[in-house]
C-alpha cells in the first residue's frame, strides 16, 4: 500500500484539479493507495471541496486540522496517520508533478533505497522567489551539516522505516527536509523542473519563507552562535589595537583623533552586541518553544 500526504491551504479553486491528477498518478502505480489531504485551517471552500472527493474516491481522506497550524506541522499531522508501506509527500499546489511519483516509487521499490526525494533542476517563478531560495539553499548547505538538502523540498517518498524513524524527531521548530536528511538511510533522488503556479496565489509568502529559513538555519546549525563569538573576539582586538595606539599618541604628542572616533567604536561594541544578543535570543526562544512540550497539532476531523 502506498500513502501520499497532501497539505492545502485555502486552495479551493485547486482542489478538483489536484484530485483528478493525484488520482490517475496513484492508479498508474497501484490500486492500493491513500491520499491523507491535510486541511490546514482553510478560511474558504477547500474542506467542502475535499469531501466531495472523498464522496467520489474513498481512498482519499480528508485530515482538518483545528487551526492553521503551518506547511510543516501539516505535513507531520499526515504522515502520522497513515498507512502505507511507502509513504510519500507533495505539497498541494500542483508545483510538485504527481506524475513523477511513479519514477520515484519505481525507484524506491527497485532499488536498495529507503527514501527518494525530487530534486529541481530549475524553477519556473518569479525571479525574486527564485534568488531568495537559492540564497537560502546557499547558506544553508554551508552551515548546517547535512547530506541531500541542496535544491530539496518536501517532494519525496519513503519506506515505513524510514519514517517511522523521521516520526521519532518531535521538535517544535520543523525543517522537514534537514530532518529527513538527519535521519539517514540510503538516499536518492529524480531531478524535475519545478512549474510555476497555474490557478491562485502562492500562500508562503515572503515572511513565511524567512520564518522557515530560521527555523532550518538554528535548528540545523551553530554558526550563529560562533558568529557572536567572532565579532566579540574582533571587537576586543580592535580595542586592543585601539588602546596601543592612545598609548603611542600620548607617549609622541600626537593628538587624538577626536570625538568622531568615539563614537564610532560606541556604535561598533554596541552593534555586535545587540547581534549577539539577536542571535542568542533566536535560540532561546526555540529553547522555550521545546521545554513547553506543546504538541505539533490538533485534529479536528478525519474523515476516511
Amino acid at each position: 500500500m502506498i500513502s501520499l500526504v497532501i497539505p492545502v491551504y485555502n486552495e479551493e479553486i485547486l482542489i478538483s484539479d489536484l484530485f483528478c491528477r493525484v488520482q490517475s498518478s496513484m492508479v498508474a502505480i497501484t490500486e492500493d493507495f491513500e491520499v491523507i489531504v491535510v486541511d490546514d485551517g482553510s478560511t474558504d471552500g477547500t474542506f467542502e471541496q475535499l469531501t466531495i472527493c472523498n464522496q467520489k474516491d474513498k481512498r482519499f481522506k480528508v485530515l482538518a486540522l483545528s487551526r492553521n497550524f503551518g506547511h510543516q506541522a501539516a505535513y507531520t499531522a499526515g504522515l502520522t496517520y497513515s498507512n502505507g508501506e511507502y509513504i510519500g509527500m507533495m505539497d498541494g499546489d500542483l508545483q510538485d508533478p504527481p506524475e513523477l511519483l511513479k519514477e520515484m516509487h519505481q525507484k524506491i521499490t527497485s532499488g536498495n533505497v529507503d527514501i527518494v526525494y525530487g530534486k529541481r533542476t530549475e524553477r519556473n517563478e518569479k525571479a525574486s522567489k527564485r534568488l531568495s531560495i537559492r540564497l537560502f539553499h546557499f547558506i544553508f548547505k554551508r552551515l548546517a551539516n547535512l547530506k541531500n538538502i541542496d535544491k530539496v523540498g518536501n517532494f519525496s517518498i519513503m519506506s515505513r522505516k524510514a519514517l517511522n524513524a523521521f516520526l521519532n524527531l518531535q521538535e517544535k521548530n520543523r525543517y522537514l527536509p534537514g530532518l529527513r536528511s538527519f535521519i539517514g538511510f540510503k538516499q536518492d533522488f529524480v531531478e524535475y523542473s519545478r512549474p510555476d503556479r497555474e490557478q491562485g496565489e502562492a500562500k508562503m509568502s515572503f515572511v513565511k519563507l524567512l520564518g522557515l529559513a530560521f527555523d532550518a538555519i538554528f535548528s540545523f546549525s551553530n554558526v550563529p552562535v560562533k558568529i557572536c563569538l567572532y565579532v566579540g573576539l574582533i571587537g576586543v582586538l580592535l580595542i586592543f589595537l585601539a588602546l596601543i595606539y592612545i598609548l603611542v599618541s600620548k607617549i609622541t604628542g600626537l593628538a587624538p583623533l577626536g570625538w568622531s572616533s568615539i563614537i564610532l567604536s560606541i556604535y561598533f561594541i554596541g552593534s555586535a552586541q545587540l547581534l549577539s544578543i539577536g542571535i542568542l535570543g533566536e535560540y532561546v526562544y526555540r529553547i522555550y518553544k521545546e521545554t513547553q512540550n506543546r504538541p505539533i497539532f490538533f485534529v479536528k476531523t478525519f474523515i476516511q
